[in-house]
């Protein structure tokens, strides 16, 4: 051997040694096959790294340190949870970034994926669009139960998909905790409105908002794959498997009893529509199915969503679902780690105590009490929901989207949502002789009820929607509660009220009664007993009507129809005509629920299905 050669093959060691060092791993190179990618960091990762993963935190403990530390694989707001009241698109994008930024800086560089729940709009935020919620939206159909066929318009629940995706991203936020795609079989349920319908073949073909806020599958796509199209879309996610809406007297995150065959035919075909439609993630019920929890029920999903359904996104649990696991909840946390994690559960929303989580993980993992294939299988389905959404080329957000936030092209899609989502209950003491459409020329009207002018009952105010839609000349009189002897003496050519529930959430909405609290009742009272009157219910779901619908002259139901309430005055004055139909079965009474279409014992006030029409200008 030459006196230069230990030199030389020195020198191009070291030039080996660096071009290796400077070659870009191949999970960084998007020209790379997604499973390439996937093993290349799976095989980099620690356990430590892969455990972060599954871990979702609220966006208040989403410290630089805390992100870095334990490799937090996920972030959201929880309800209410903003960087600043009334705060900016541009404050939110600065918001998200920074925590982004923090996740980018650890030694493998995973992003983050942030998540929030956008459900009829993106809530959380000011100044959003809020669209009618989904009990609404269920009924933008027709449906002929004769042949058992649903017929809508897929246009228009898709765009609200694509513009409440645009307008998610323009906080530089890439994921969406929707759609919900219960069928509420008990409008004693506090989350009735969230449901399209009782009948799964109308919430099935809502499924269609899925593609809006993700994209059109790309042509050949593998049954189950998870897709996102690029930057003005969001992942989205199915929920809440599975159930939820069937719950023993509709009581919220209760005990759905049901036969096999009920729940395959009834709760789960809107999971096989989701995911054909390459739906990102699946979010797991707080509630349980014939005692067992879902978040402890490996068999539904294990054994059914993923084996069987070939669900390849991501199952994440519900805030705090996995403590509620136990009663009381979090009694015994470790049995609820190792019982949710075994059954298929990928991501945890913790969404606080996230040390305890990953620390008794560990712990578990270590000790074979959980499988290390089990933490691979989550980390997988993570990983790949987050290459397939491009979040390792694009992880940070920029200003570009600001301008969707509420939007004029947006506020136009849900006024007319909002056309299509009321439904006519009555028109008029006879058919021969209807009040509705109202004229706009008038001498002196009325608008009164607690829901007319009051953006904390209904979002929006309809009382303005009426002053802007009426002839000038026409003198609109506002009175919230007004008596008998001041309707009677005013000489109303006819009256507007507006009554209905009181905002609710979750379990503060369930109700055993339906009734709409005074002084509901005694403005229908007072005002229909001595002028012609329409009266509009704001509700979450059907409620106790059957002892006014003689004394009003019409009735509408006008759901929870958001910030466009000028869709309300739309249809009352006749510039558009009434064509939704029930997508819920209207009780008489509460003694009569459950009841659904189909029950031998139906005997609805309004069956499923009904819905007068009128003819509009346009």
């Amino acid at each position: 051997m030459g006196r230069f050669t230990l030199p030389i093959l020195g020198f191009l060691l070291l030039c080996c040694l660096g071009a290796e060092a400077t070659t870009t791993p191949k999970y960084k190179d998007p020209t790379q096959k997604l499973g390439v990618r996937i093993r290349d960091l799976m095989n980099k990762m620690t356990l430590e790294e892969k455990i972060g993963q599954m871990v979702q935190v609220e966006r208040t403990v989403a410290t630089p340190d805390a992100m870095q530390k334990y490799f937090i694989g996920s972030v959201l707001s929880g309800g209410g949870s903003v960087p600043a009241p009334k705060a900016s698109p541009e404050a939110w994008v600065n918001m998200v970034n920074e925590i982004q930024k923090a996740s980018l800086s650890t030694r493998l560089g995973i992003p983050m994926i942030y998540g929030i729940d956008a459900v009829h709009g993106h809530n959380n935020v000011y100044n959003a669009t809020i669209f009618p919620h989904n009990v609404g939206l269920g009924v933008t159909r027709q449906v002929y139960l004769q042949i058992q066929k649903v017929d809508f318009d897929p246009k228009l629940i898709k765009k609200i998909g694509e513009a409440t995706a645009l307008e998610v991203r323009a906080t530089g936020i890439p994921y969406a905790f929707a759609p919900c795609i219960a069928v509420c079989r008990d409008p004693r349920w506090g989350r009735c409105y969230e449901s399209y319908s009782e009948d799964h073949s109308i919430v099935q073909a809502m499924t269609e908002i899925i593609p809006g806020l993700q994209g059109d599958l790309p042509a050949n796509s593998r049954k189950g794959v998870p897709f996102v199209g690029g930057k003005t879309k969001v992942a989205a996610c199915a929920k809440h498997y599975v159930g939820d809406g069937g719950t023993t007297k509709g009581i919220n995150e209760n005990n759905t009893v049901i036969s096999s065959n009920g729940l395959f035919s009834i709760h789960m075909p809107a999971y096989y529509n989701s995911i054909i439609k390459g739906v990102s993630t699946v979010m797991v019920s707080y509630s349980s199915w014939n005692g067992k929890k879902m978040h402890a029920n490996r068999e539904l999903v294990t054994g059914f969503l993923k084996k069987q359904l070939r669900f390849r996104g991501f199952v994440i649990s519900d805030w705090q679902g996995i403590d509620r696991i136990t009663s009381p909840p979090h009694s015994n946390y470790s049995y609820s780690v190792e019982a949710s994690v075994n059954a298929g559960v990928d991501m945890i929303m913790v969404p606080y105590n996230f040390t305890e989580f990953i620390d008794i993980l560990t712990s578990q993992v270590k000790s074979n009490i959980v499988p290390i294939s089990r933490i691979d299988d989550a980390v997988r389905r993570i990983l790949r929901v987050k290459f397939i959404m491009g979040l390792f080329e694009n992880p940070l957000a920029d200003f570009s989207l600001t301008n969707q936030l509420g939007s004029k092209e947006h506020r136009e899609l849900a006024r007319e949502a909002v056309r299509k989502s009321l439904v006519l209950l009555k028109n008029g003491k006879s058919a021969s002789q209807p009040l509705l459409p109202l004229p706009k020329k008038a001498t002196k009207i009325l608008v009164a009820g607690t829901h007319a002018d009051n953006l904390g009952n209904q979002c929006t105010t309809i009382l303005n929607a009426v002053k802007n839609t009426v002839d000038p000349t026409t003198q609109v009189v506002y009175s919230e509660t007004p008596e008998a002897d001041f309707v009677k003496s005013n000489k109303f050519d006819y009256a507007i009220v507006v009554v209905g529930e009181p905002p609710y959430a979750e379990t503060a909405g369930d109700s055993l009664n339906l009734t709409i609290a005074e002084p509901g009742p005694s403005t229908m009272k007072n005002v229909c007993g001595a002028v012609k009157c329409v009266v509009v219910v704001v509700s979450g779901r059907p409620v106790v009507i059957e002892p006014y619908v003689a004394t009003v002259d019409a009735l509408v139901a006008a759901w929870l129809p958001g910030t466009e309430g000028q869709g309300v005055a739309d249809v009352l004055f006749g510039d558009y005509g009434f064509t939704g139909k029930l997508a819920r079965t209207w009780f008489k009474t509460v003694d009569q629920l459950p009841m659904n279409v189909g029950d031998k014992h139906y005997d609805p006030l309004f069956p499923f299905g009904f819905g007068l029409t009128t003819k509009g200008k346009y």
